[in-house]
């Protein structure tokens, strides 16, 4: 059975007495039925972040309005800054890949599952590894090969393609080229990554074996926007295993992709759920 569609507002603004109210009372205004509400307040910057959700069945302004008139009543008046959504707008991502497979793998088959509120047009790989994958799911598979002679050529063919496909959320599957700032840029907390845990230490090809060598005991993955400053964008999502001297650097690879895997698929999941705040490189994740 098809869910009820509803509308989803994201705010951010500087925290003062009545603001859960204030949004509420608009919505309430216009025969709006809250089935979601979150909020937070940063009390080092006294700023405030809200995630609210309504039917929009009986809803008393139509999609059209909306926005104008929660401009005009709400968000100019209190200097907020706000998106506004429908739970049917799903973000068209695109997955960029190389030869590592187990992240692409696993948000594929997520998709297919239903588990990801998400579309995926197409997959852009810098290498032609994981061109039989895209082909098993039946999504188009495009080849980028990337040298310091033709990156820019190649990026700005990349933004092409992916402006032609409606494109507005890239998720790196294991991709193992560096994004330039110009086209970083163009997607604004929309470029979600996936690495180990291990940064700024054990750094290079082998991370997993340098960190099997220094015997840790732990193994983390991170997942997060990608900004022009490399891997030290708003973090999404986190975990860590625990590991032990019983284990081999085949373990310790087998088990850091599990994890990697899953806290990617949890960005995405939430991203996708408009449920990412971004403020001072720092993000809010609402539940």
């Amino acid at each position: 059975m098809p869910q009820a569609r509803t509308a989803i507002l994201l705010v951010a603004c500087a925290d003062r007495p009545g603001l859960v109210c204030t949004v509420a009372e608009f919505i309430r205004s216009h025969c709006g039925n809250i089935l979601y509400l979150e909020q937070h307040v940063d009390q080092d910057h006294r700023a405030f972040f809200m995630r609210i959700e309504w039917a929009l069945d009986g809803f008393g302004l139509d999609e059209r309005s909306l926005a104008p008139r929660f401009v005009k009543e709400v968000a100019e008046p209190l200097e907020m800054d706000w998106q506004l959504f429908t739970s049917d707008q799903r973000p068209r991502v695109a997955i960029f890949a190389t030869k590592e497979g187990h992240c692409l793998y696993d948000l594929l088959s997520r998709h297919e599952a239903g588990e990801l509120n998400v579309d995926i047009p197409l997959i852009i790989g810098n290498r032609t590894d994981l061109q039989s994958a895209a082909e098993r799911f039946g999504i188009p598979f495009h080849h980028f090969p990337i040298t310091k002679a033709n990156k820019a050529a190649q990026e700005a063919d990349e933004i092409a393609l992916l402006e032609a496909n409606g494109i507005d959320t890239i998720v790196l599957a294991r991709y193992m080229q560096i994004l330039s700032d110009a086209f970083v840029s163009r997607f604004p907390n929309r470029v979600i990554n996936i690495h180990h845990s291990f940064l700024p230490a054990f750094i290079g090809a082998k991370p997993y074996h340098q960190a099997y060598q220094r015997g840790v005991k732990i193994i983390g993955a991170t997942s997060h926007y990608v900004t022009a400053d490399l891997d030290d964008g708003p973090i999404i999502a986190q975990d860590v295993i625990s590991v032990s001297h019983r284990e081999s650097v085949a373990d310790f690879i087998r088990r850091g992709r599990d994890n990697e895997k899953t806290v990617l698929a949890r960005a995405v999941y939430a991203h996708a759920q408009r449920k990412v705040l971004v403020f001072n490189n720092k993000t809010v994740v609402f539940s």
